[in-house]
């Protein structure tokens, strides 16, 4: 194996939850989660030699990972209805209870739009207001307002349920 495709195996299994996490953020029935990371991959992959260092993997890994899932959504969204054969499997293991709350939370959430989407999965995933500018190329200032009107916009959604 060579030393670039070495490199790229550990950099995908030190943020495969990463990946994980933002393509389960995006999958539905009509987006499977195998397809959405697969994209991710091949797109990581791509990028791959090219990644400057300039910032963390981590941030260029959910830089990739959003847009391609976003780009991937918009290609569905355009494209001829299909019927899902298959649903993704769920991969999260937890109890019922707390299972319940997540499939909520995620049920609301899928509600949002796409830039909405964004910036919960990395609020959730305990980035700071500055990475998750630097992620979106938003503002700080512009962040930190987004994040207040989508939890208000969500306690109301869930209210509303």
């Amino acid at each position: 194996m060579e030393k670039l495709e070495q490199e790229f195996a550990a950099t995908v299994r030190a943020h495969e939850r990463v990946i994980y996490k933002v393509c389960y953020m995006y999958a539905t029935a009509d987006t499977p989660l195998a397809d959405l990371y697969q994209e991710v991959l091949l797109n990581v992959w791509k990028a791959f030699g090219s990644f400057r260092h300039e910032c963390k993997a981590s941030t260029w890994i959910y830089r990739i990972a959003l847009n391609t899932c976003i780009s991937f959504v918009r290609r569905r969204r355009n494209a001829p209805q299909l019927v899902a054969l298959a649903q993704a499997a769920d991969r999260l293991e937890e109890d019922d209870e707390t299972e319940a709350m997540l499939r909520q939370m995620y049920a609301l959430v899928n509600r949002l739009g796409q830039l909405e989407k964004s910036l919960v999965l990395l609020y959730l995933d305990d980035k700071s207001y500055e990475e998750i500018s630097e992620i979106t190329g938003l503002t700080v200032t512009n962040v930190a307002t987004k994040l207040s009107r989508i939890k208000n916009k969500l306690r109301k959604m869930k209210t509303e349920d």
